[in-house]
């Protein structure tokens, strides 16, 4: 087991409110995609608004920005479950039906020791160190993932030490 896990916050800009005609499949396909990623391998966590089973009412980053954030073992788990898996793929490929451009990152990556939970507040924190400066350790994408903190990127030196 890994002593770090990695953290995801994704952000949309709705096109409509959640009770528009407009938004139902979005909004019927809430618990069943949460379900998914729950049962999903690699998944530790999910933020949910307190009593609910997603994330819909919580607005902490404008009122018409929707969050979801959760946490995974690993970039490959959650890389697995938002394109592997053709039930939530089907619905990332309709988001532009629900969602209008941000303009800006709206997904950002992070690594966090294991056994602790990201907050709302170092999630946007993250969002803005990624859009401010790109992809880095602190803050990045799955178009370019970096390592858990320990862990090795890519071949060890003959010079390193065992």
């Amino acid at each position: 087991m890994s002593d770090h896990h990695l953290a995801q916050l994704n952000i949309a800009l709705l096109k409509a409110p959640l009770d528009d005609p407009s938004m139902a499949d979005f909004a019927a396909a809430l618990d069943p995609i949460n379900a998914l990623a729950d049962t999903s391998p690699g998944f530790v966590w999910r933020y949910t608004d307190e009593g609910a089973n997603d994330a819909s009412a919580s607005r902490p980053f404008g009122p018409d920005l929707l969050v979801n954030m959760s946490v995974w073992e690993d970039v490959e788990s959650l890389r697995a479950y938002t394109y592997g898996n053709s039930g939530h793929l089907d619905y990332l490929r309709r988001r532009r039906e629900w969602f209008r451009p941000l303009g800006r990152p709206s997904l950002v990556l992070w690594w966090l020791p294991s056994g602790t939970l990201p907050t709302l507040s170092e999630a946007g924190e993250r969002l803005e160190r990624l859009t401010a400066n790109g992809p880095g350790p602190e803050a990045f994408t799955f178009r370019t993932p970096f390592p858990a903190p320990g862990a090795h990127a890519g071949v060890e030196h003959a010079s390193d030490p065992g």
